[in-house]
């Protein structure tokens, strides 16, 4: 399928119409208010049970039910897939076989097989593809990785990310601690956040030792009223790089975080040359403290107008808000590719990548041994 109809002006590049896959919160705060005034593209389909909701506030000209409708209806040339995780690989496999460009939120699949076959697919097809590693794009992250490059640290030693929330307190059924749907609990949920940006930041990780807790006591049955593999709430994880650091990943959904948005996160990390700390309490702090070999105690470093690019500072949500829906980040950043025809980062290799890391943590956990990443295939 090609591109759309063209924008105005002779110079203009193509529009590129996307469909969305899910009618979520997560749809209706992330994805359409930051494609409503994209220069280069549209949503003009939505699909899910509250699609008809979200098109009429939306102003999409077109509401499915049924995923497979908006996939067969030959009316976007992209997909952004936002469903349960269950339904990412044969979703995402269908809107490939469509000819269709593919946001597909993480975890790609249930398992590191259906991942890499989702970026082996992809490549073969020459579609553009992305999945979307929110925290990549939050100035903190981006000024730790500037920092990192510019080497603030010198050769890295370790890490120590911690992301603590809430919402796994509650003990009733909630399809992210279902194995069968979700993959896994803690684990893909965040700890796959931070596992991205381990990764990002200190290059290949090659073997994992983990802990995957199931501390809240949850519904036995599911609403059909079966029985269902409880999924781990909280995951602590031990990393070994390919450039000799060790690192540190503690992903806690029952943390109780006094904030006001009950989630919290810290990350430390530690080299020859230094060390950097940042810290994200989700109301108003966002800030980085570092300090070199000989320099004294840690001083706060600010972040560059450059990285900000504009974006609120008042409130971490506000920060969010604008680096999503008016910045060249994720879904923009995804669909610009497109209409330019170029390649995007991180792709479905990148998140393909992080799923065999998952798969790895959790064969460790039920073997109680270290895991090589190279021994999941």
């Amino acid at each position: 399928m090609g591109i759309g109809k063209r924008m105005s002006g002779p110079d203009a590049p193509p529009a590129v119409r996307v469909g969305v896959l899910g009618s979520s919160w997560w749809t209706d705060s992330m994805y359409l208010p930051a494609l409503a005034r994209h220069p280069h593209g549209r949503v003009v389909a939505i699909a899910g049970r509250a699609a008809d909701e979200l098109a009429q506030r939306w102003h999409i000209g077109h509401a499915f039910e049924q995923y497979e409708d908006l996939l067969q209806s030959g009316l976007v040339d992209a997909v952004i897939v936002a469903t349960r995780n269950d339904r990412h690989y044969p979703l995402t496999l269908a809107a490939l076989e469509n000819d269709l460009h593919v946001l597909c939120e993480k975890p790609l699949g249930l398992s590191y097989v259906e991942a890499a076959h989702m970026a082996t697919h992809a490549v073969a097809r020459g579609r553009i593809c992305m999945t979307p590693f929110t925290y990549r794009y939050m100035p903190v992250s981006r000024y730790l990785k500037t920092l990192l490059d510019g080497g603030y640290i010198g050769r890295p030693y370790h890490l120590n990310f911690r992301y603590f929330t809430g919402f796994g307190l509650a003990g009733g059924y909630n399809w992210r601690f279902d194995e069968s749907v979700a993959g896994s609990g803690a684990l893909g949920d965040i700890a796959s956040h931070f596992l991205y940006l381990a990764r990002w930041f200190f290059g290949d990780i090659t073997a994992i030792c983990a802990e995957l807790g199931r501390l809240v006591e949850r519904a036995q049955l599911n609403p059909a009223g079966q029985p269902y593999p409880q999924a781990d709430d909280n995951a602590m994880i031990l990393l070994k790089f390919a450039n000799g650091a060790q690192g540190v990943i503690h992903a806690s959904t029952v943390a109780n975080e006094e904030t006001p948005f009950g989630q919290l996160h810290e990350l430390d990390l530690h080299g020859d040359g230094g060390t950097l700390h940042a810290h994200i309490d989700w109301d108003q702090a966002q800030q980085i403290r570092g300090a070199r070999i000989g320099e004294g105690a840690a001083r706060l470093l600010p972040i560059p107008d450059e990285i900000w690019q504009g974006a609120r500072r008042d409130t971490v949500h506000n920060t969010y808000r604008d680096v999503f829906r008016t910045q060249e980040t994720m879904a923009r950043q995804w669909v610009s590719a497109i209409a330019q025809g170029q390649s995007v980062r991180p792709d479905f290799a990148d998140g393909a990548s992080i799923q065999r890391i998952m798969d790895a943590a959790q064969r460790s956990h039920a073997e109680r041994r270290w895991v090589g990443v190279e021994e999941i295939g």
